[in-house]
């Protein structure tokens, strides 16, 4: 079998032998509390509860009427204690709604749906009210990616168990505990698009295929589904460089996928779609790695939606006594560095990094020396020195000549850095001034047709 990949990237040292032979297990919080944020992808949710209400697990708590809007789910049984802003990844404060649960059993799932008799807005609905985003990190709403414009006719749908992140192995173990359920929610999507699916796996992976190819035949998608093997490189997972890799096509700056024919599917995402017509189970839980050398023992868990990481501490993993120099909520490379751990579990969190001193880059930056290193490995192929040359400059324009909104904030031009430059955290900044800017100009020229009128 054929190996793809793209050019640039970079091979760190991938680190999944620390819990690639961890089963995922169910855990639960001490606290039997959990800090749901009330919106979790798309468009801002409002609250559908108070404090002192009963809700149901699976019963939908927050909402908004904009298409692009997930709404959330209560990912247990109890009554709503607060709702009020709480700590998440990224270290913002945002709304959230407690749950204390009651021990019970009580559900409000939707009733189930054939996915392969239903008419595809039957199905976009359904997915859209199971509160289904992307699980990958970006969590943008899933029903909206099934439903392009009419222009953009979809040839393949990509299903990404790249899962090139060091650390990170709870793709894997998804794909090799529950291949079935991963074929049956990607067969759901390629019914509902009329796409073929390709299964992009990472040559570390290789050992999966075998069950991959057998879940497709028993369910006689041998003509739907194909399976590519891509080399086990960072960031061999990116959605650009995964359309690049398997299907051999580079998607301009500014463009989506959509443009190349193509939807992306996390392995996370296609199983809730799964659960959402076969069971009617809105997202409410999800699997995620916890792992690092400052863990006692590594492992993959499944836990309700908002579940605090610090409430798992001990009862479901041990951290060695004085050894944690950083906590990182999602991979090494694109995740965030957090104060503590007392964030919530998001739909979007794959994993949760407890680092050694060792493990991490606790070093001060020194003057850039024009190597151009960063230039070599940039996935994006872009020139990041360039564009933070022009930030230290003041110069927003200049950093956008040099694709500062087309760079994916992937870390690889960081790891490759000699003078240890903080080129991912000064180019998220240059971004974040630019949509600043572009909001204050939109509300500029609203502020503006309003006076017009």
């Amino acid at each position: 079998m054929k190996t793809h990949t793209f050019k640039g990237g970079i091979h760190p040292a991938e680190k999944k032998e620390l819990s690639q032979n961890c089963p995922i297990t169910d855990a639960f919080p001490s606290t039997k509390t959990v800090t749901i944020p009330v919106t979790m992808g798309g468009a801002p949710n409002v609250p559908l509860v108070k404090v002192g209400d009963s809700v149901a697990k699976g019963q939908k708590i927050a909402a908004s009427d904009a298409f692009m809007s997930a709404p959330v789910h209560a990912s247990v049984a109890g009554t709503v204690k607060k709702i009020q802003n709480f700590m998440v990844t990224a270290n913002v404060e945002v709304p959230c709604i407690v749950i204390q649960a009651d021990d019970s059993d009580r559900t409000d799932y939707m009733p189930p749906l054939d996915p392969f008799t239903c008419e595809t807005e039957q199905a976009i609905e359904r997915i859209r009210e199971a509160g289904i985003v992307g699980m990958g990190g970006a969590s943008f709403p899933t029903h909206v990616k099934l439903n392009p414009p009419k222009d953009k006719e979809i040839d393949y749908v990509l299903l990404n168990a790249a899962e090139c992140e060091p650390y990170l192995t709870v793709d894997e173990r998804t794909l090799q505990e529950t291949p079935e359920k991963v074929i049956d929610g990607l067969a759901i999507v390629l019914k509902h698009t009329g796409a073929h699916g390709i299964i992009a796996i990472e040559t570390n992976k290789d050992y999966i295929i075998p069950a991959l190819q057998d879940a497709i035949h028993q369910k006689q998608y041998d003509d739907d589904i194909s399976i590519a093997r891509v080399k086990t490189k960072y960031p061999q997972g990116g959605e650009k460089n995964l359309v690049q890799a398997v299907l051999g096509v580079e998607i301009p700056a500014g463009k989506l996928p959509a443009d190349a024919g193509a939807l992306i599917a996390n392995v996370g995402t296609v199983c809730a779609i799964s659960d959402a017509f076969r069971l009617g189970k809105p997202l409410i839980e999800r699997a995620l790695t916890i792992s690092g050398g400052a863990c006692e023992k590594p492992c993959n868990i499944r836990v309700p939606v908002g579940t605090v990481v610090g409430d798992l501490i001990p009862d479901v993993f041990t951290l060695k006594e004085g050894e944690c120099a950083k906590i990182i909520s999602g991979g090494p490379m694109m995740g965030f560095a957090m104060t503590n751990a007392n964030f919530p579990v998001a739909k979007g969190t794959s994993g949760v990094l407890f680092l050694t001193k060792k493990e991490t880059y606790l070093t001060d930056e020194d003057p850039c020396i024009n190597c151009g290193s960063c230039v070599n490995v940039c996935p994006m192929h872009l020139t990041p020195v360039m564009m933070v040359n022009e930030l230290k400059a003041d110069s927003l324009d200049g950093a956008k000549y040099y694709g500062l909104m087309d760079c994916i904030e992937c870390g690889c031009c960081a790891y490759v850095c000699p003078a240890n430059v903080r080129l991912v955290q000064r180019i998220r900044l240059g971004k974040n001034k630019v949509r600043a800017q572009m909001a204050a100009e939109r509300a500029k020229a609203q502020q503006a047709q309003g006076g017009a009128k």
